[in-house]
């Protein structure tokens, strides 16, 4: 990062460490955290099931959407500057979004949350890299990507305990005295640096980027319940988005290369352009399973928030359990092997994840998750040394925002998709089993059936219609993770356009697919 502070002898590392890994932490766990709390701020804030999606959402377009200014405004204001607006504008959101009364207010707060947590994980990195010598290098980014995956791992139990015990509210209270801490420590032990202001900011770049994600985001978001083409609302977003992205590409080819907010130099690099691909899959598999499970477990088969999270936070600990070794396979093992293996994992689980009944063990919740962490964790490192050992150096900056924005872009349409799907499944399914409820069914004069759903009347009837209900919504799930095992299985064969590589990731690169 530009103006970051040198390594020196009388820096307090331990404490920049400690401070620096709070800031971190918190960005990671807000990933996570919130997820099992959807079905109870739903329920609290008078949402539908597919806007309240949106709280992910906003989060997540809002940080892809900011993450690659990081680099200029260290340049143009000082690296400690912007870490310490970056956390009090984080911990500040969260009280916001504790507080927020309406689905309006708390989706504005996590917007802003994404804006200002958007630097938290990048800025950590460079400053873990910059106080440290280069030989110890690897162990500071072992130690930052712990911290990373303390997200993924505490994110689900806490939240789900927090929600229980107390309200869904201290799920982003939680962050203020943590946040406080690492402000305390980031003011008080980072030393600062004069700003370089060496770098030109692309306004137009950057705005049609913007324009573009939240365009694109709207559309997915409120197309199912606008009928998608059939609104006027629909349309407007479409055509901005196109608009966007034209002018956006005339922008980027027309400006010399290295100067406009998208370094197309990126895009002849084979290697990078197929990790851009494979990291969009990874983040839309990896938060739309995040985000349908916790709403499954709760609204189908009533598991208490606590539990939620319990049985799913073991897929935290497969991922940073895989990725402690395949740190130490890559280089020795042809990255292809290592991906092909991670994607099939992943495949495997959701496989069976589209198993699933309404009657299930909380073994059968538990063991696919940690498989898909395993290989997700699997894909995660080799993905980012295959993207970035082949490119030059000064192309590393730009290319890990990049990277980041289009995992993030990739998460939020993944979570948008499958709730789009989940809301039209649910309907066509609903309407699919009523059609053989009708008085030639044999199954409706079973007096086993007759005993308890009646043989006619109103509450008879109301009975039958939440059964058909239920039955369906487990349909429409079980069609959204056959949706995600295929997507995952047919990019399988794409991992042939990866180019084989033996040197030895920079450590910085080894961790870019986190960020």
């Amino acid at each position: 990062m530009p103006g970051a502070a040198r390594p020196a002898p009388d820096l307090n590392r331990v404490m920049i460490t400690l401070s620096i890994m709070l800031a971190t932490t918190i960005q990671a766990l807000d990933g996570t955290i919130a997820n099992v709390a959807l079905p109870h701020m739903q329920g609290n804030l008078s949402a539908s099931q597919d806007q309240i999606t949106w709280v992910l959402t906003s989060f997540i377009v809002a940080s892809a959407i900011t993450m690659p200014l990081t680099g200029w405004l260290c340049d143009r204001f000082g690296q400690k500057n912007i870490f310490l607006v970056s956390v009090g504008g984080f911990t500040l959101a969260s009280v916001l979004c504790g507080l927020s009364g309406s689905l309006t207010e708390i989706v504005l707060a996590r917007f802003l949350q994404g804006v200002f947590g958007a630097a938290l994980v990048p800025l950590s990195q460079a400053v873990l890299l910059d106080i440290n010598p280069r030989e110890k290098h690897g162990q500071a980014m072992a130690v930052w990507g712990m911290g990373v995956m303390i997200g993924p791992i505490l994110g689900p139990t806490l939240g789900g305990w927090l929600t229980d015990a107390y309200d869904w509210r201290w799920v982003f209270f939680i962050n203020v005295p943590i946040g406080a801490l690492a402000l305390y420590g980031i003011w008080k032990f980072i030393p600062g640096a004069r700003a370089a202001r060496s770098m030109r900011f692309d306004v137009f770049g950057f705005a049609t980027l913007s324009l573009a994600i939240g365009a694109l985001q709207m559309l997915l978001d409120r197309g199912e319940q606008n009928d998608w083409f059939a609104s006027t609302e629909t349309w407007v977003e479409a055509v901005l988005l196109a608009i966007s992205v034209a002018y956006l590409v005339a922008h980027t080819a027309l400006r010399p290369a290295g100067k406009s907010f998208f370094d197309y130099r990126l895009l002849k690099n084979a290697n990078y352009v197929s990790g851009l691909l494979f990291a969009a899959i990874v983040g839309m598999v990896l938060f739309a399973t995040r985000a349908l499970t916790p709403s499954m477990l709760q609204g189908l088969m009533g598991y208490p928030a606590t539990i939620a999270g319990l049985v799913t936070a073991p897929s935290g600990f497969g991922t940073m359990l895989s990725m402690l070794v395949v740190g130490k396979l890559v280089g020795r093992v042809d990255v292809r092997v290592l991906l092909t293996v991670g994607f099939s994992l992943t495949a495997f689980s959701l496989w069976q994840m589209s198993q699933y009944t309404l009657v299930l063990s909380r073994s059968d919740i538990v063991w696919p998750g940690i498989i898909q962490g395993i290989g997700l964790g699997l894909v995660f490192v080799p993905l980012s040394t295959a993207a970035f050992t082949t490119l030059a150096p000064e192309m590393r900056a730009a290319g890990t925002a990049i990277y980041s924005l289009v995992r993030n872009i990739g998460s939020s349409v993944g979570i948008a998709l499958v709730q789009a799907f989940l809301t039209r499944n649910v309907q066509v399914a609903h309407a699919s089993l009523t059609e053989h409820i009708n008085i030639a069914n044999p199954t409706l004069q079973d007096p086993t059936v007759t005993a308890v759903y009646g043989s006619g009347g109103v509450a008879g009837a109301t009975l039958l219609n939440a059964e058909i209900t239920r039955q369906a919504t487990m349909l429409a799930y079980i069609d959204d993770f056959w949706m995600m095992f295929l997507v995952t299985l047919a990019v399988i064969p794409l991992l042939l356009l990866i180019r084989p590589s033996r040197a030895q990731p920079d450590p910085a690169a080894q961790h870019a697919a986190m960020e």
